[in-house]
C-alpha cells in the first residue's frame, strides 16, 4: 500500500471527512483490519483565510508547499490538498516536491465524463466559481462549465465560510443551496459540482434531483484507489 500525504485543516471540519470516507474505502476494498496508510499536516487555516482575502496567494501556497515537503520528507508517495479552493497554488505545491499531487480537479472532471456529463453546473467559495484554475481543468477535458451571478457568489461563499468551516448547519442555507442547484439544472445543466469540501456537509443528493458530485467524496475516494491498487 502507498503512503497518502494529506494537507488538511482547510477547514478542519472537511478534513475529518476526508480521513473517513479515505479509510471506509480502504477497508471496503482489501478487508478485514486494513485502513490507509497515511499521513496528516493539518495547517492553521486562519493566516491561510487572510491570505485569500488579502489575494497573497503565493504566500499561501508557501504554507501548503512547506506542509507537502515535510509530507515528502515523513515518507508519503503523493499528495493531497483537502480542499478545491487551495488548489489554485496546486502547481506551486507540486514544484515544492519530487512526487505527484493528485487533483481534485481532474478527479472530478473523470467522475462527469464517467457519468456523461458535459455540462455542468460549479459551486463553491467565490474563488473556485469566479477564477480559472479549476473551470479551466474541466473545459480542457470538453466540460462546459456554469456558474451562478456575481451576488449568488458572495451568498454561498459566506455559507461555508461563515457558517460551515465552523461547523454550523442551517436549514435555512441548506433551502438556499437547492435552490441555486436547481436554477442552474434550468440552465441546462445535467449535473451540479459540490466544489467546496464543506458543501457536503449541508447538501445531499436527497435533497435534488439534479445529480450532485461532491468534491469531498470523489477525491477521497480516488486518494484511496491511488493507495490499494499500486
Amino acid at each position: 500500500m502507498k503512503t497518502i500525504g494529506l494537507i488538511g485543516g482547510m477547514s478542519w471540519e472537511s478534513s475529518t471527512h476526508y480521513y473517513e470516507i479515505i479509510n471506509r474505502t480502504v477497508a471496503r476494498e482489501l478487508g478485514g483490519h486494513h485502513s490507509a496508510q497515511c499521513l496528516m499536516y493539518s495547517v492553521d487555516f486562519q493566516p491561510v483565510v487572510e491570505c485569500q482575502q488579502a489575494g497573497r496567494w503565493e504566500e499561501a501556497g508557501e504554507v501548503l508547499a512547506d506542509a507537502a515537503r515535510r509530507l515528502e520528507g515523513a515518507g508519503a508517495d503523493y499528495i493531497v490538498i483537502c480542499t478545491n479552493t487551495m488548489h489554485k497554488v496546486a502547481g506551486q505545491v507540486e514544484n515544492a516536491v519530487n512526487i505527484p499531487l493528485l487533483h481534485i480537479a481532474e478527479v472530478t472532471a473523470d467522475a462527469l465524463l464517467a457519468a456523461g456529463i458535459k455540462k455542468v453546473g460549479l459551486t463553491g467559495t467565490k474563488y473556485t466559481m469566479k477564477e480559472e484554475f479549476y473551470k479551466e481543468r474541466l473545459i480542457r477535458r470538453g466540460i462546459e462549465v456554469v456558474v451562478p451571478d456575481e451576488t449568488v457568489m458572495d451568498r454561498l461563499n459566506a455559507i461555508i465560510f461563515d457558517e460551515l468551516c465552523l461547523g454550523e448547519i442551517k436549514d435555512t442555507s441548506r433551502r438556499y443551496f437547492v435552490e441555486e442547484i436547481e436554477k442552474l439544472a434550468a440552465q441546462g445543466c445535467t449535473g451540479v459540482i459540490l466544489g467546496c469540501t464543506e458543501i457536503g456537509m449541508l447538501v445531499k443528493q436527497a435533497d435534488t434531483k439534479t445529480p450532485l458530485f461532491d468534491t469531498t467524496e470523489l477525491h477521497a475516494r480516488a486518494t484511496a484507489m491511488l493507495a490499494v491498487r499500486y
